[in-house]
């Protein structure tokens, strides 16, 4: 738990107290009456009702769609099964930015429902909505479908046995067990909703605004440091009471589970209701993840003269001469996977050791750090960038022209996935057995790397699976602390967007391509990878 604090300490909460100092302390002076000040103006509080209940829906609608996927993912197995849901995690590492790009061309003016049907959705909730949904969507089907496939179905056999109906034994003896991976869902999602940014600036328009597009508008557009630094305390508070009660709530329900290895859970579909239902998922998967990935490939290749590489051919041209770029926009590319090994090592360094540390012991002090390591999913990343750039620039940490900067900065956001993608599993392991252990003369660290480490292998490439990706796909802190000469991919590709012309846009949806290219094979290699020894039925 120490080395958990002190990371979070040094590269969280000393940069962002930095910037919140700095705003609302001009000259020496504290100004608080600027909190109340704020607060009290009706367009702010219409920010952040529309922030809170946007959310909300979007976390709603997310869990009512993905959790069939979910379970098809977790019990079924039919051709394709780790294709797909690498494709399925395909958006999540996307930029924001990019995931609203993608959704205006299918629902903005000659986009393809305007081109099909005449509608419309741009500038209304719909479309923010439903870009959340897709952005998300994998949260829901990795976090859940992670657990679910290991539960031991003969529990839920065994209830049936004794006289309960399908959904009454699913209800009473699967729903519980899977509560606490549901509520991690839902508050990753809810938390990923609560500060949206790109998806809502360009899908909203001037009609919508999350308090993370306010806090940008105040801090980039009119230079207000004090508002936005109000604001990201307004945000801050709002996030750790969200926290506060999941924990409370969430702690109290789980329980020691049977786990079980996931090649004896999986099986092929029986009966026309998980045909049908298999069904229905890949149609929402076809709709929902792949129609608006399809729209970035073909864009991506519909150059002037017709369908071609013109796009993928410019990104190894010369140097931007406008300054945007120091070095070919394809070098991005390598500078990205790079940036991103060195978060996810971070990452799971960091989320193991705090998953070990909140399995192994309790209290209020435990549960808020457990509240703490889920805090950088919702601060503003525009206040931890601006933070790393004022806070981490001087000896011994001036680390301003450090490559290490970066993974830094990604690992912040891998953390929580790596600790909530962990924690179900660790605490689901039965306590027993590592007393047993211990009893034989097991050290430890004997007994976690003969007890615990078996049973939880699979959720730690899960876990890697998702540092990597958002590590891929991390642009609000990045951009601003990302050289000129090493590039990010989400950076070259905002950097492409916010430019006139369309060879900048096609070059922008080449390298998203890539990006979702790259993706899909790295989180295909890890569900290939499967542990050596299969965990016994016993545990």
């Amino acid at each position: 738990m120490a080395a958990s604090v002190a990371f979070f300490a040094l590269f969280f909460a000393y940069p962002v107290a930095a910037i919140v100092g700095r705003g609302l302390r001009p000259g020496g002076t504290w100004q608080l009456g600027r909190i109340a000040e704020v607060l009290g103006d009706p367009d702010i509080r219409g920010v952040l009702w529309f922030t809170t209940w946007q959310a909300v829906a979007s976390t709603l609608l997310t869990l009512l769609i993905a959790l069939p996927a979910a379970y098809v993912f977790a019990r079924l197995d039919f051709p394709g099964k780790q294709v797909l849901r690498a494709v399925v995690t395909v958006p999540f590492v996307l930029p924001t930015v990019v995931v609203g790009t993608a959704f205006l061309a299918m629902v903005g003016r000659g986009g393809l429902l305007d081109e099909l049907w005449g509608v419309r959705l741009d500038t209304t909730v719909w479309a923010i909505l439903l870009a959340h949904v897709f952005f998300n969507y994998a949260v829901v089907v990795r976090t859940v479908g992670g657990l679910w496939s290991q539960l031991d179905p003969r529990q839920e056999e065994a209830a049936r046995v004794l006289g309960a109906g399908r959904f009454a034994a699913w209800r009473r003896v699967t729903l519980p067990a899977l509560a606490p991976a549901v509520a991690a869902a839902a508050l990753m999602v809810f938390l990923f909703t609560f500060t949206s940014f790109g998806v809502v600036q360009i899908l909203g328009g001037p009609a919508f605004s999350t308090l993370e597009v306010e806090i940008y508008r105040q801090t980039a557009t009119f230079l207000d440091l004090p508002t936005a630094a109000v604001l990201t305390l307004v945000q801050f508070a709002a996030v750790g009471a969200i926290l506060a009660v999941h924990a409370w709530t969430v702690r109290r329900r789980e329980t020691a589970l049977r786990l079980v290895d996931p090649e004896q859970t999986s099986r092929r579909p029986r009966g026309s209701a998980q045909w049908a239902l298999l069904g229905g998922v890949l149609a929402t998967v076809l709709l929902l993840i792949l129609l608006p990935l399809g729209v970035l490939v073909e864009r991506s290749l519909d150059g002037p003269d017709g369908y071609g590489f013109l796009y993928y051919r410019a990104l190894r041209g010369a140097v931007d001469g406008g300054g945007a770029f120091l070095v070919p926009p394809l070098e991005a590319v390598w500078n990205s996977l790079e940036y991103a090994v060195v978060a996810t090592a971070i990452a799971l360094v960091v989320g193991g050791l705090a998953a070990a540390a909140l399995t192994r012991r309790a209290g209020r002090l435990v549960r808020g750090f457990d509240a703490l390591l889920m805090l950088p999913l919702g601060v503003s990343a525009v206040t931890v960038g601006f933070g790393f750039l004022i806070t981490l620039d001087k000896p011994p940490l001036d680390l301003r022209t450090s490559w290490i900067l970066v993974p830094l900065a990604q690992a912040l956001v891998g953390v929580p996935f790596v600790v909530r993608t962990m924690l179900p599993v660790l605490r689901a392991v039965d306590g027993r057995l590592r007393e047993a252990a211990a009893v034989l003369g097991a050290s430890p660290l004997r007994a976690w790397r003969e007890v615990d480490l078996p049973l939880v292998r699979r959720a730690l490439l899960v876990a890697a699976g998702f540092a990597f990706a958002v590590s891929l796909g991390e642009f609000g802190a990045t951009v601003f602390i990302a050289r000129p000469d090493n590039p990010t991919l989400p950076v070259a590709v905002a950097r492409l967007l916010g430019r006139a012309g369309d060879l900048n846009y096609g070059q922008a949806m080449a390298l998203s391509t890539i990006l979702m290219v790259v993706c899909a094979v790295s989180l295909l290699v890890l569900e290939r990878l499967r542990p050596a020894q299969s965990v016994s039925g016993e545990f």
